[in-house]
C-alpha cells in the first residue's frame, strides 16, 4: 500500500453554533502531513468544517499527497438495521437515506430527534434509538434506555465490542451523544465522497484511492491523552489534543502494519463499518510519545570493526540517527533557539513594494549631463504612505523607506538638489534606478528561505517576520536525563568519607545540554547496584528521550551500564581511536537512546562535545554540523603518536594557541582553564612552537 502522506482526524458535533473561542465538545480538526504536526483547527460549525474538509481534499489532491480523513463517529450500524430502513444492506444507501432527510441550519438547529422518531416508527415496540434533551417532546423517542430490548437490532457493533467501546450509535443524548454526531455526520459523509478520488473504507476497495475516509475511535489513546492534559494543566483543551496525538500516532504506524490492518476485516465491516486502529491501542500509544522510535540496533557497529576512527564514528551516527523530537508551532516570538521542523517560504516579498534608499526626490528615468529641473509635487512619500500618483516629468520629496510612487523609478540625494520657486534643480548624470531598491531583490515571495534542521537566530527573526511569516512549525526541545553512577560519588555540599569524591560530572553535563538548547533533566546519581540502577532507568525511559550516563560504560565487574544494555540485547561498545576516552557504551533502554560516557570529567566532556553533541542535534531534528576549527600558530611544542584522535585543551593568547601544562584526565582545572580544544589528527606528528594546529574554540560546539 502506498503511504499516506497526510492524516486528518476530525472530532465531530452535533451541537449548536459554537463561540469564537476555542473550546471542548465542539468541531476540531488535527492535521499531520510529511510527518509534521499541525495546529489544529477549532471550527465553529459544521457548515465551516465541512469546507474546511473539503478544501483540504482538493489541496492535498492537487498537491499529489494521499489522505487519510479520519472521523470520531460511525460509519455504520450494526447488521440489519439499514435493510430494515432502506430494503437494502448496502450502507451507502443508508447514507443516502439520511442525507435526504436530515436538515441542518447555519445556526447549528437541526431535526436529528425527528429523524429518530420516524426510525423507531419503523420498528416494533420501542425503537432503538433513545436519549433526548426535553422529556415532553419527540414522544417516540425514550428519555432514557430503560425498556429498550434490543431485540430486533444489535445496541452495539461488532467492532464496537473488539474495541472496548461503550458509546452506541443509538444513544441521541447525554454524553457521550454518538448517536446525535452520527446522524449529523453521515450526510457529510456522503457528500464527500461523491469528490472524484475518494473511497470510504472498509466499505470500497481503498488501496489505491488518493482520499481514504475512515472511522477512527479517540478512545485508542486514552492514556496518551490523559498524560499529555495532566502534563499541560487546567488550560489545556481535551478534543484539541485528542486530534492532534491521534493523527501524530496515525502518520507514524508503519505503513506495512496500517496497510495489514486495514486489509485484515471481517466480512460484516462491508455492512457495519470498522474502527481504524482497533486492536492496535498499545502501539499507538507509545507511538504518541515515541517521534519516531529508533531501531533497536541504531547504534550497532559493522562487523570486524575493533578501534572505530572518529571520522567513522561520526558517519555511522549520522546515518544510523532519525529525529525523535515532536513538534509544534509556535508564533515568532517563542522560537529562537529552537529547531525549524519544515522548509519555511516567504509569504511576501522583501521588500514588497520599490522603495527609496536614501532621502531626497524622486521622478521617472535616468538623466544625462547637465542641469535639469524638475516641477516639484506638494506632499511627500514616507514610509508607511499608501503609494501616490506621480505624473511624468514631476518629482516629489521622498524619504528612506518610503514606498516608490507611481510614476517614480529613480531617486537624487537631497544634498544634490536644490529648490528653486516650487522646482527641484540638480546637475546630471543620473542613472535610471539611482537609489532605489527594487521590490524582491532582497527576497521574493514563495522562496525558500530557512530549511529544516536549522538552528534559528536572532537573524533569521527578522527574516521571518520581514516576509511576512508569523508562525513556523518547530521541534519540541529534546529532554536529556544525566546520571551519574558510582558509590564512590557524593553530593557537592555533602560531607565526603575518605575514598568518596563530589560528582563533577552531572553538574557540568546538565549545564553544556542547557547551553546546547536541550532540556537537560537531573537523574540524580545511581549505585554501583545493577537492580536500583535498573530501576532508575526504567523510570527515566518514561521522562525523557535520551539518557546520558558517566560511569559504568565499559566491561568491568562493576560497569553496570554497559551489562544492563547488554542483558536487554541492545548494547554496543565502541571502542573509539580517541585521546582522552574510553569505549562508549551506546544502547537503548525501552526505546530510549542510551550514551554512556567514561567517568572522568575531562574524558567525559570531550566525548560529550565530540559524539553526544552531534548524535542528541541528529535527534532533536538539527542538521549535522562540524564545528569551525582555525588552522593557529601553536605556542607548544609535542610529539604525537599514531593511531588516536586527540584533543588537547586549549586557548588562545596573543595569536598562538597554547594547551593546558598537563593532558592527564584526572586535571579537571585545564576544562575550566581552557577556551577550546587543539585537535591533532590520527597520523604521528610532530609538533614546534610557530606550526600550524587546527584550534576549535567552545563557541563552534554550540556554547
Amino acid at each position: 500500500m502506498k503511504p499516506f502522506d497526510t492524516i486528518l482526524v476530525v472530532h465531530w458535533s452535533a451541537g449548536k453554533r459554537a463561540g469564537v473561542a476555542p473550546r471542548k465538545d465542539a468541531i476540531w480538526l488535527g492535521l499531520t502531513r510529511d510527518g509534521i504536526s499541525q495546529e489544529p483547527q477549532y471550527c465553529r460549525s459544521r457548515q465551516e468544517a465541512e469546507q474546511a474538509i473539503a478544501e483540504l481534499i482538493k489541496d492535498e489532491t492537487r498537491a499529489m499527497r494521499r489522505l487519510l480523513c479520519t472521523f470520531d463517529f460511525p460509519f455504520g450500524y450494526p447488521t440489519g438495521f439499514a435493510r430494515h430502513v432502506t430494503g437494502s444492506d448496502d450502507p451507502f444507501v443508508l447514507w443516502d437515506w439520511f442525507e435526504g432527510r436530515i436538515t441542518d441550519a447555519a445556526d447549528g438547529s437541526n431535526n436529528r430527534y425527528e429523524v429518530a422518531e420516524s426510525l423507531n416508527q419503523m420498528f416494533e415496540g420501542e425503537g432503538p434509538f433513545w436519549g433526548k434533551p426535553d422529556q415532553d417532546r419527540w414522544p417516540d423517542v425514550p428519555y432514557r434506555k430503560a425498556g429498550i430490548r434490543f431485540d430486533q437490532v444489535a445496541e452495539n457493533r461488532t467492532c464496537d465490542r473488539v474495541s472496548k467501546a461503550s458509546s452506541s450509535c443509538f444513544q441521541l443524548a447525554f454524553p457521550p451523544t454518538v448517536g446525535g454526531q452520527m446522524m449529523m455526520g453521515l450526510p457529510m459523509l456522503n457528500r464527500l465522497r461523491r469528490v472524484q478520488g475518494v473511497a470510504v473504507w472498509p466499505f470500497e476497495e481503498t488501496q489505491d484511492a488518493n482520499v481514504v475516509l475512515a472511522e477512527i475511535w479517540p478512545g485508542l489513546i486514552e492514556d496518551a491523552v490523559k498524560a499529555e492534559l495532566a502534563q499541560q494543566g487546567k488550560s489545556a483543551i481535551r478534543d484539541r489534543e485528542q486530534v492532534r496525538l491521534l493523527a501524530n500516532a496515525l502518520a507514524r504506524l508503519p505503513v506495512e502494519q496500517l496497510a495489514k490492518h486495514m486489509v485484515d476485516v471481517p466480512p460484516l465491516a462491508r455492512e457495519e463499518a470498522w474502527v481504524l486502529g482497533s486492536g492496535l491501542s498499545s502501539e499507538l500509544n507509545v507511538l504518541v510519545r515515541n517521534s519516531p522510535a529508533l531501531r533497536n540496533d541504531c547504534f550497532a557497529l559493522p562487523q570486524g570493526i575493533h578501534w572505530t576512527p572518529v571520522k567513522e564514528a561520526h558517519a555511522l551516527l549520522r546515518d544510523q540517527l532519525t529525529p525523535i523530537a515532536a513538534t509544534e508551532i509556535l508564533p515568532l516570538a517563542q522560537v529562537a533557539g529552537r529547531i525549524s521542523a519544515q522548509d519555511v517560504i516567504a509569504a511576501r516579498a522583501n521588500p514588497p513594494l520599490p522603495n527609496t534608499a536614501v532621502d531626497g526626490y524622486g521622478f521617472a528615468g535616468g538623466r544625462d549631463e547637465g542641469t535639469h529641473r524638475l516641477p516639484l509635487m506638494q506632499g511627500r512619500a514616507a514610509a508607511g504612505d499608501a503609494p501616490t500618483i506621480v505624473p511624468t516629468g514631476h518629482a516629489i520629496r521622498v524619504l528612506t523607506g518610503a514606498a516608490l510612487p507611481d510614476g517614480v523609478d529613480t531617486v537624487v540625494l537631497q544634498e544634490d538638489v536644490s529648490i528653486e520657486e516650487s522646482h527641484v534643480v540638480f546637475h546630471g548624470a543620473l542613472k535610471q534606478g539611482a537609489n532605489a531598491r527594487r521590490a524582491g531583490e532582497d527576497v521574493l515571495a514563495g522562496d525558500l528561505i530557512l530549511r529544516a534542521g536549522r538552528h534559528i537566530t536572532p537573524a533569521d527573526l527578522a527574516l521571518l517576520a520581514a516576509t511576512g511569516v508569523s508562525q513556523i512549525c518547530v521541534r519540541v526541545p529534546l529532554r536529556v536525563g544525566v546520571l551519574s553512577t558510582g558509590d564512590e560519588l557524593v553530593e557537592s555540599g555533602d560531607r565526603a568519607k575518605a575514598g568518596q569524591i563530589y560528582d563533577a560530572n552531572r553538574p557540568m553535563l546538565l549545564a553544556l545540554l542547557s547551553n546546547l538548547g536541550h532540556q537537560a533533566v537531573d537523574l540524580g546519581r545511581a549505585p554501583d547496584n545493577r537492580d536500583e540502577l535498573r530501576k532508575i532507568l526504567d523510570v527515566a525511559a518514561d521522562q525523557v528521550d535520551a539518557i546520558i550516563t558517566s560511569g559504568g560504560a565499559s566491561a568491568g565487574d562493576e560497569d553496570h551500564v554497559s551489562a544492563l544494555l547488554h542483558d536487554a540485547g541492545a548494547l554496543a561498545l565502541w571502542r573509539i581511536a580517541i585521546k582522552p576516552g574510553r569505549p562508549l557504551a551506546l544502547g537503548m533502554w525501552h526505546g530510549v537512546p542510551v550514551f554512556g560516557l567514561p567517568g572522568n570529567p575531562v574524558a567525559a566532556m570531550v566525548c560529550t562535545l565530540i559524539f553526544a553533541r552531534p548524535a542528541l542535534a541528529q535527534l532533536s531534528g538539527a542538521d549535522w554540523t562540524t564545528p569551525q576549527g582555525f588552522e593557529v600558530p601553536a605556542a607548544f611544542s609535542k610529539s604525537k603518536k599514531a593511531g588516536r584522535r586527540e584533543y588537547l585543551r586549549a586557548r588562545m593568547r596573543d595569536g598562538q594557541v597554547e594547551v593546558f601544562v598537563s593532558e592527564g584526565s584526572g586535571r579537571i582545572s585545564g576544562l575550566s582553564w581552557a577556551e577550546g580544544l587543539v585537535e591533532l589528527s590520527e597520523e604521528a606528528r610532530e609538533i614546534s612552537a610557530g606550526d600550524l594546529v587546527r584550534f576549535i574554540p567552545f563557541g563552534s560546539f554550540g556554547f
